[in-house]
């Protein structure tokens, strides 16, 4: 689904990152996890088309997609969220989820000003697809919320229920368990699982390790810029340089 082949990323004289390669297999969850510096945010700036790369190339299911801009990349599949949750604090839930979703609509702001009736044929259909995606993540119960007003545990839902509704094939989590207690980080596991069991490809930047080792199939390290190792969590766990660099030795 994704393959990330020899990515350097230079910051005038500091290398962030180092010929970073690996990738993620479709249909699964891999988690890339590294001490604090490792590069891991700066690997998903380049991904989804934050930062053009110094060197290297993303490709997304076969094609090309390193220079593309993050807007181009969600029609062909691949969908971010981020550690400090963006919502639109004055909308409602609903109305979160739908903004996402008017990207997919064909009603244009003629349309829309004079109530058309195929506009409003559409709104209906976006707002049920809405409300199906706040279903899917537990929050149905929240559509009519100011989303200044939610838990932060429910506001990170809310951010991932709008970017499910756009549909994607692969969707990448930047620390979606920073700021969770340990209920929150269970029902995040959930869903989590949940979005692969969907179809959906999961790629996910995250700390805490216990949520790692158990939902995902498979694990990226990275360590000082470079790609350390990748495998499965039990090959992870034993590997005598992935101790080290979390360990501080050598």
């Amino acid at each position: 689904m994704l393959e990330v082949q020899g990515i350097t990323q230079r910051f005038g004289g500091v290398t962030a990152l180092d010929d970073v390669s690996f990738t993620v297999q479709g249909g699964g969850i891999t988690g890339i996890i590294g001490p604090n510096g490792a590069g891991k945010t700066t690997l998903f700036n380049i991904v989804t088309g934050i930062y053009t790369p110094t060197a290297g190339t993303v490709l997304l299911d076969g094609r090309n997609v390193t220079r593309l801009a993050p807007e181009k990349l969600a029609p062909l599949g691949m969908v971010r969220t981020f550690q400090n949750i963006e919502l639109f604090g004055k909308m409602t839930v609903l109305e979160n989820v739908m903004v996402g979703l008017h990207t997919k609509g064909k009603s244009g702001i003629f349309a829309s000003a004079f109530r058309a009736p195929w506009q409003v044929a559409e709104e209906r259909r976006l707002r049920e697809r809405a409300l199906h995606w706040l279903e899917f993540t537990g929050i149905v119960d929240l559509a009519d919320v100011e989303a200044a007003n939610l838990p932060f545990g429910k506001g990170r839902l809310l951010e991932i229920a709008r970017s499910m509704a756009l549909e994607p094939k692969l969707i990448l989590m930047d620390e979606p368990a920073a700021g969770l207690n340990s209920r929150e980080t269970l029902e995040l596991a959930r869903l989590i699982q949940k979005i692969c069991e969907s179809g959906v490809t999961v790629a996910l930047v995250e700390h805490d390790m216990e949520l790692v080792m158990d939902i995902c199939e498979a694990i990226v390290v990275l360590n000082l810029g470079r790609t350390l190792a990748q495998g499965t969590p039990r090959e992870i766990q034993e590997n005598p340089e992935v101790i080290a660099a979390y360990l501080g030795e050598g």
